[in-house]
């Protein structure tokens, strides 16, 4: 299997992205929110990644956090979901939404996401509710901790850092930190020189 990716940023499409790797330009499926949070063309990044296999085809799917990984990895477990619904329902609702959703058997959230009718959102919550239930603290936390370096991110930026620079300066940051301490962390490592 491969688990994850690291490359260059190398094109971009409303549902995927191109992600050079070592001269090979792997083609992944990605949820809207995971595309948005991608940097830009030509930056390095690494994502998360879910290969499928299927007779005729092989799909690379790609996620921005490993709680959205095993989300989508969750949902196509589920009888009558493949990958194309759950990436749907991935780019419908947040990992934390989703997964509080299905925990608490929201079957009018669930069967709102296109592709899910009434009776497959029944099956997904009796499926996964279970599995869901004991880990949707952890996605809560870990989208939480995954929107905070978003925000952290695009503040840097906004203040003329590249994306790079970026990265080192986020390094060693608590994981569980607020964005604007974040933000101080990353301008104490920049002003300090620290690369």
């Amino acid at each position: 299997m491969i688990d994850f990716v690291t490359g260059r940023i190398a094109g971009r499409g409303p549902s995927h992205c191109v992600v050079d790797v070592g001269g090979v330009g792997l083609r992944l499926a990605m949820s809207t929110g995971s595309l948005a949070a991608l940097p830009h063309e030509g930056d390095t990044v690494t994502i998360f990644t879910h290969l499928h296999v299927r007779e005729d085809e092989l799909s690379l799917f790609g996620f921005e956090s490993v709680a959205e990984k095993e989300l989508f990895e969750n949902l196509i477990t589920v009888n009558g979901v493949g990958p194309k619904v759950a990436l749907a329902a991935l780019s419908s609702y947040s990992p934390d939404v989703l997964g509080e959703a299905i925990a608490s058997g929201d079957v009018a959230v669930v069967s709102s996401i296109p592709g899910i009718g009434t009776k497959t959102a029944q099956r997904i919550i009796l499926d996964l509710k279970d599995k869901l239930g004991g880990a949707a603290t952890r996605v809560a936390r870990s989208a939480a901790a995954t929107s905070a370096v978003a925000e952290a991110r695009e503040a840097l930026l906004g203040m003329g850092f590249s994306a790079s620079e970026i990265t080192i300066a986020l390094k060693g940051c608590p994981p569980d930190a607020a964005a604007s301490g974040m933000v101080k962390h990353a301008l104490r490592r920049l002003g300090g020189g620290v690369r």
